[in-house]
């Protein structure tokens, strides 16, 4: 019996992490003679960070059938749990712990914690969603590089994503390998793999697709902007490109369904406020003024270009049980990001065969072909955007080419791998 700890948000959290760490724990347990736990954050950031991150909406036990065991502990700000963290996990004597690597802040207590489980022999692999994160600032250079130091091992999701954590790490003797390959004699093991398809969200074949888009007030094309609503992911370039396409075809109609990622709090409340602050200043110390997206509002322009009856807007967190509705009232996914690691959102859309339209930046190319999957439009030109946007609608790319790109990108394949390395 192999006992395997995917480290990472548990799943009373909302987020892509959250579903990616819950996935991996559940296809780890389907597996033979494996048992699974899942020890989470308590708190994942700062106190001073101004949003929550709880999912109090989804009401479905993602975790229902399985024999994972859920274990709330490392609270960021109370270090006294980072060591019971330790304790924790060095008791279970696993096989190995997979720590989701998702942003650079989380670095002070995850090093502390891979560094004392390294002391102790705790195989330890970690899960990289980034190496050089989207904003790239010093400091999270600084935290990544003392952080994922210690690790026996990496999994990445993209060529870029390796080669910068060559870049990070030239002494370590990276030895890149692929699912079925032996892990090599010498030097540290990082298997590339795709991020899976979210097995989470599914297509409802009872859904009312025709009476949804109608109350929703869609016209006959529909685009989807789905997620959180970060300046990254280039959502003031996909309305400039939407703008475009209206011009020309009366038939469109714009989607966005996402949380305003700095607006979950009670304004009202003193401690919001506060938080607000003081969140504002550590800003002004570490990021750059660019970089700092708390007054990001790229749906001004819908207002700004007159296209209300054009868009339609969803700001709220949705719960996992009316996640499929946005994807099957939908014909595209707009996924027009600045800077892109694997995407939560592009697994998602392959669930649903939903053409992807990208930029051709970073990720993206390895996973969508133009013609076959989707179309890639040039970074940060919403006119090559709604070049793609209009290319989708006169040659429409067929359903089943989207489900057959994610025939190899099954969580079940996934967790067999990363137990082989």
């Amino acid at each position: 019996m192999k006992r395997i700890v995917a480290f990472g948000p548990g799943p009373q959290f909302k987020g892509g992490i959250a579903n990616y760490n819950t996935s991996l724990a559940r296809a780890l347990d389907r597996m033979d003679d494996v048992e699974v736990h899942i020890v989470s954050w308590i708190q994942q950031y700062p106190a001073i960070v101004p949003r929550d991150f709880l999912d109090r909406k989804s009401r479905g036990d993602k975790l229902g059938g399985t024999g994972i065991r859920v274990h709330y502990l490392l609270d960021y700000n109370r270090p006294g749990t980072w060591k019971k963290t330790v304790r924790f996990i060095r008791d279970l004597d696993p096989d190995r712990v997979i720590i989701q690597w998702a942003i650079a802040i989380q670095g002070i207590p995850l090093r502390y914690v891979a560094r004392k489980l390294m002391q102790a022999n705790v195989n330890l692999f970690f899960d990289l969603h980034f190496v050089i994160q989207k904003e790239n600032s010093r400091i999270d250079r600084w935290l990544t590089r003392r952080c994922i130091r210690y690790s026996d091992g990496y999994i990445t999701h993209s060529m870029k994503t390796f080669g910068e954590l060559n870049s990070f790490f030239p002494e370590k003797n990276l030895r890149l390998i692929f699912p079925g390959d032996t892990r090599p004699e010498t030097g540290t093991p990082v298997m590339k793999l795709y991020h899976p398809v979210y097995d989470m969200f599914r297509k409802d074949e009872s859904f009312d697709v025709e009476g949804f888009r109608s109350a929703m007030g869609l016209k006959t094309h529909v685009f989807l902007f789905f997620g959180f609503i970060r300046k990254y992911k280039g959502l003031h370039n996909a309305i400039e490109a939407f703008r475009l396409v209206a011009r020309k075809r009366d038939d469109v109609s714009l989607l966005i369904v996402g949380e305003l990622f700095w607006d979950t709090l009670d304004e009202k409340k003193f401690s919001t406020r506060l938080k607000r602050i003081l969140f504002g200043l550590a800003k002004k110390l570490f990021l750059r003024a660019k970089d700092d997206e708390r007054e990001y509002r790229p749906l001004d322009l819908i207002d700004k270009y007159g296209l209300q009856d054009r868009v339609v807007t969803i700001t709220e967190f949705v719960p996992d049980e009316e996640v499929y509705k946005y994807f099957q009232a939908s014909d595209a996914i707009l996924l027009f990001y600045l800077k892109a690691t694997p995407s939560g959102v592009e697994s998602m859309a392959y669930n649903f065969g939903l053409p992807i339209l990208a930029t051709d930046v970073d990720h993206f190319p390895e996973t969508i072909k133009p013609g076959f999957n989707g179309y890639l439009a040039r970074p940060d030109d919403p006119e090559s955007m709604a070049e793609m946007m209009i290319k989708s609608i006169e040659s429409p790319i067929p359903p089943e080419n989207v489900y057959a790109t994610s025939e190899e990108m099954s969580w079940d394949r996934y967790a067999s791998a990363v137990l082989k390395v």
